[in-house]
């Protein structure tokens, strides 16, 4: 029989110029094409650098000149009176640009100590803007992430320290530091800059506080944000239910007219310092607030708490869909974490008996509620031991944040203490008498009380 005449193989055209492209990447021209593409490309890249780090370099100069000559004069008033009283100027030894050491000069006491830092930016050894200028002996050799920060001139003002002033110095200050480093930009300094001006009058970060105090009558836990989700996560898991409740301005405005709101907040398990307001009032009553403990910041790093422990979680309130959509944000970024049922919070009182056995079914460890206070609080203290929760917690406008229905404000404007503002430029209808009224209200009190020679009581 005669041998079959086999048919010639057919190149697919799709294949064929796929063969046709690698032929030409990894011939000897497509190599050399690739390398003068990449050499160029580096080249731009390390000229780019150059441009902005010496506009930078330029600006530092600038205005460190300027604000050292319009200075001068208080300069040397603070030099004299800080060496009559055996001062003067020091030299601290820290790491500059490249790990390089140099020595950074201050008074050696007063509140304008830094002052002579001015020098060491006109010099070079620093800029206006950029990471803490840190001490040798602070950065292990083997952090390498830490180490990044020094690829850029340490900064006068950091993005650090402002955040603790406004008191949202949440997570590790390594993180901050990439956070700047990732988005760095002239503009991006000037404005940090800027948000340093207000967070100057703010006072400084408190890190060492009781950690219980009384505020204005009512007793709050004074926790850092990684303290409270500790706390909570412990709470979650005990057999006897409590009850977790917001402290701002507004809440401590109510208490004042609501005996029934404030024997709620005395009787709590948890109440948690919520915004600048707080902060400030610490302040002017010499009871220092350690962190801004607010639920909008708190709900993510404790949705990644809960997933990681295997907390489930219940959502109870807002409007018909948001509590829906609150979940679904949920299963998008905390896939692990279990959300098991939600309800909005439009439901008819005699509908109540059979919310709560939902929750009780559902065998949550954690409750929110976001009626808005007083009325979550009460709704909460009411039916404590009737919704199976360990723990219950009111959020407020929390699920507006997370279901998409209101923006948060940028972060920037959290820097300066006007997140405030921007929700009232949100709703200026619902919310112009809870912050010009009522915060006026709050501030003359604290005062008052202040004039007596109160502390927090």
């Amino acid at each position: 029989m005669p041998s079959p005449v086999s048919k010639p193989e057919v190149c697919h055209p799709d294949r064929q110029q796929l063969i046709e492209q690698l032929s030409e990447r990894y011939s000897s021209s497509g190599i050399r094409k690739r390398q003068l593409n990449r050499l160029l490309g580096s080249g731009l890249w390390l000229i780019w650098v150059q441009i902005v780090t010496g506009v930078k370099r330029l600006l530092d100069l600038l205005v460190s000149s300027c604000l050292i000559l319009f200075l001068a004069p208080v300069l040397l008033i603070l030099w004299s009176m800080d060496k009559s009283r055996g001062g003067g100027i020091v030299g601290t030894q820290r790491l500059g640009r490249w790990g390089c050491i140099y020595r950074e000069l201050a008074f050696r006491t007063g509140p304008f100590r830094a002052l002579p830092a001015l020098f060491n930016v006109w010099k070079g050894d620093i800029s206006l803007v950029g990471p803490r200028a840190v001490s040798p002996g602070d950065v292990s050799p083997a952090d390498r992430a830490a180490w990044r920060r020094f690829n850029i001139r340490p900064g006068l003002i950091c993005l650090w320290w402002i955040r603790q002033r406004t008191n949202i110095a949440y997570g590790s200050e390594s993180e901050v530091d990439s956070e700047y480093l990732d988005s760095q930009s002239i503009w991006g300094d000037l404005a940090i800059g800027l948000r340093a001006i207000p967070a100057a009058f703010y006072g400084e970060g408190i890190s060492a506080a009781p950690d219980r105090i009384d505020f204005l009558g009512i007793p709050i836990d004074n926790l850092t944000m990684d303290e409270a989700i500790e706390q909570i996560i412990l709470r979650a898991h005990r057999p006897t239910p409590s009850q977790v409740c917001f402290v701002n301005a507004d809440c401590v405005n109510i208490s004042w007219r609501d005996a029934g709101y404030s024997r709620i907040l005395q009787s709590s398990g948890m109440v948690l310092a919520d915004g600048i307001g707080v902060k400030l009032a610490g302040r002017i009553l010499n009871t220092n607030i350690r962190q801004n403990v607010n639920g909008t910041d708190l709900f993510p790093l404790l949705c990644a708490e809960m997933e990681r422990q295997g907390t489930s979680l219940y959502l109870l309130g807002g409007k018909p869909g948001v509590a829906a959509d609150v979940a679904g944000w949920i299963s998008r970024n905390y896939p692990g974490l279990n959300t098991r049922g939600h309800q909005h919070g439009f439901f008819a009182k005699e509908d109540t008996a059979e919310i709560l056995r939902g929750i009780r079914d559902s065998g949550a460890d954690i409750l929110l509620v976001a009626f808005g206070a007083p009325r979550q609080d009460k709704w909460i203290r009411e039916h404590l031991g009737e919704t199976g929760a360990r723990l219950s917690i009111g959020v407020g406008g929390l699920f507006d944040f997370y279901s998409g229905r209101i923006s948060r404000a940028p972060i920037w404007m959290r820097e300066i203490g006007m997140e405030w503002f921007y929700r009232f430029l949100q709703e200026p209808r619902r919310m112009w008498r809870r912050y010009f009224v009522g915060n006026a209200v709050f501030l003359s009190r604290v005062l008052l009380n202040r004039r007596r020679g109160g502390a927090a009581a």
